[in-house]
């Protein structure tokens, strides 16, 4: 009988440089400073930062407001097309977005002109949610605040010119977790569910942070590292063990039947790369529409770091794209 070393399953791989990425998204990686969330005080001088972030700038033809949930650290910030309400307009489809930081750090505001953008573009509601941060709101928390900010899409929709039944959720890195945690609990909990998911570089499970050959590779702007720490912290306990509980852990659902259509874009050389493929996979398993969107050479973020890179704003373009033809066939349902 011959044994498997775990080398053998996971051979350990080389360090990452540069050199590995688009040409388009060198530069801005080379000085990117990666985000620091090891430590409880780097943690806390992130969020300080994050709060310095000035109101966006006003946008032609969308009206910014900010809403606060019944949880103190929670709440929304909301992009309207400025006819969104407008008597006698048709009723709009809207997106429920969901911010990145590794379930630790992280703000609403950061994504303010990603939001304003997709808003104006497409002509959608989007509200962007403020949820609490692990691991001093471990799950389900951060969870249960985007289930409150759908919530209160749905109750909201009428007086705000809102198609109840073509509201999308998505999110970036952990925000794209949650997005797809949002949309299982939705189904199981019945009721209004969403029409679609856009998913960007979504963290999705947990036991890519318990491969320790990982940590060598040095991801850029996101370690495994990094990711065993914002997976302990919302956890509360170390990452891939045997059990989760439900709908902490996307990739872990075993049923995904009844899922909506979802998009799905992340870098080759990002540390999320073969956890959003495999669960691409699954979903198309289960018979739920997938499509998959991986750039050549981009590492986790670059969507958000690079924004004017040319291979950038055309994966911002492919994903609206795509966002835009299934809202609107959405309507003709």
């Amino acid at each position: 009988m011959t044994s498997t070393r775990a080398d053998d399953v996971h051979p350990s791989p080389a360090r990452m440089r540069i050199a590995d990425l688009h040409p388009e998204l060198r530069r801005a990686y080379r000085w990117f400073p990666r985000p620091q969330v090891r430590r409880g005080w780097q943690r806390r001088m992130a969020q300080a930062a994050f709060a310095l972030i000035p109101p966006p700038k006003p946008t032609a033809g969308v009206r910014f407001e900010r809403i606060d949930f019944d949880a103190p650290g929670t709440g929304a910030r909301v992009f309207t097309p400025d006819d969104a309400a407008a008597s006698g307009a048709p009723a709009r489809a809207a997106l429920i977005w969901i911010h990145g930081g590794g379930l630790v750090i992280g703000a609403a505001a950061a994504d303010d002109r990603f939001c304003a953008d997709l808003a104006e573009r497409l002509g959608i509601v989007v509200v962007s949610v403020e949820y609490r941060l692990a691991p001093q709101h471990p799950f389900p928390v951060p969870l249960d605040d985007c289930v409150a900010a759908w919530e209160w899409v749905q109750d909201a929709a009428s007086a705000r010119g809102i198609d109840p039944a073509r509201v999308a959720v998505g999110g970036e890195s952990a925000g794209g977790g949650l997005a797809a945690a949002l949309a299982q609990r939705l189904l199981a909990d019945g009721g209004p569910q969403p029409a679609v998911q856009l998913l960007y570089c979504p963290m999705l499970d947990d036991r890519t942070a318990a491969r320790r050959e990982l940590d060598a590779v040095r991801h850029f702007a996101w370690t495994n590292r990094d990711n065993l720490v914002g997976w302990s912290s919302y956890l509360q306990m170390p990452p891939g063990a045997d059990a989760v509980p439900d709908f902490a852990v996307p990739a872990r659902r075993a049923d995904l039947n009844g899922l909506p259509p979802a998009w799905i874009g992340v870098g080759d050389v990002d540390l999320f790369h073969d956890e959003d493929v495999a669960y691409a996979q699954a979903l198309r398993d289960a018979g739920v529409e997938c499509t998959v969107d991986v750039v050549p050479g981009a590492p986790h973020g670059f969507e958000s770091i690079a924004r004017g890179a040319g291979v950038t704003r055309a994966f911002h373009a492919r994903a609206r794209a795509w966002l835009g033809e299934r809202l609107a066939a959405s309507a003709e349902r």
